[in-house]
């Protein structure tokens, strides 16, 4: 009896050993294996979101860098041609204008930038702006001169109101200038003061544009190469160093030794802040 009994506990150990694991590998049931596929389905989810929130916000950077490179490619892009159409369109307006005679300047043309008064500085443009003279003679300050040549008067009052940092009414008075003066002397002088004063108020895209059409219209007028020059400080404003050197090299090209002293010491630092090769 009792040596059975002995054999007998070891074989019901066995028994339970070996049913435990059998229900421990029990498969989950239905309802278990819904509840974790819904785990898994709500964390593959909320993964997927946050890729997408990612992906729209790269993609959003990605457009906005599109978009601006669109952008400088085409103001670039629209200056470029606008300085390579002038070279032929300077071409055949001083054919024409070599073929016709020689005309006398009238009394009292000398040089009219020695009596200049320097402009206030107002930072660094402001101050290479003043550097070149713009006022006229002093005779035509007077109340004779005045009398004797209302277009020079004019001029004068536009000149004082850039001059007073006035840039506003400067650019109506010489506007109203050349409109009302078109075959003045000083007309190359009133068109390249409004692209200045754009550029000392800061506005360096509409200077760049009255800055080349002076010199367009006119480029033997006293103050064609100057616009050239105001144009490359206009086209670094801009952030087109290498338009501005080509405005640099247009304005060296056209008028060689004859550029004024000072004009020439602007040019070259010009070209130096843009990098010019």
């Amino acid at each position: 009896m009792t040596a059975h009994l002995r054999f007998a506990l070891p074989a019901a150990a066995l028994v339970a050993v070996a049913v435990t694991p059998a229900l421990a590998q029990r498969p989950p049931s239905p309802e278990q294996r819904v509840a974790i596929l819904e785990q898994q389905v709500a964390a593959s989810q909320a993964t997927a979101l946050r890729l997408e929130q990612r992906l729209n916000g790269v993609e959003a950077q990605l457009q906005q860098l599109i978009n601006q490179g669109e952008v400088n490619g085409h103001r670039a892009s629209e200056l470029e041609s606008q300085i390579t159409s002038l070279r032929n369109d300077v071409n055949s307006r001083l054919t024409a204008l070599e073929s016709r005679p020689a005309v006398q300047p009238q009394s009292g043309e000398a040089a009219d930038g020695a009596s200049a008064q320097p402009k206030p500085d107002s930072g660094t443009m402001q101050a290479a702006s003043a550097s070149t003279p713009e006022t006229p003679s002093k005779a035509s300050d007077s109340t004779d001169a005045a009398t004797a040549d209302p277009g020079e008067e004019a001029y004068s009052q536009g000149f004082r109101l850039w001059r007073d940092g006035k840039y506003d009414q400067a650019i109506t008075a010489l506007r109203a200038f050349v409109s009302g003066f078109p075959g003045h002397r000083r007309v190359s002088f009133a068109r390249n003061l409004i692209g200045r004063a754009l550029l000392d108020k800061g506005e360096p895209r509409p200077a760049a544009e009255a800055l080349l059409a002076n010199y367009r219209k006119d480029p033997k007028g006293e103050r064609a190469p100057d616009s050239l020059y105001y144009l490359g400080q206009a086209l670094m404003q801009l952030k087109q160093p290498g338009q501005a050197c080509k405005a640099y090299s247009e304005l060296e090209d056209m008028y060689g030794s004859s550029v004024r002293p000072d004009l020439k010491a602007l040019v070259t630092k010009g070209k130096i802040d843009a990098n010019c090769s």
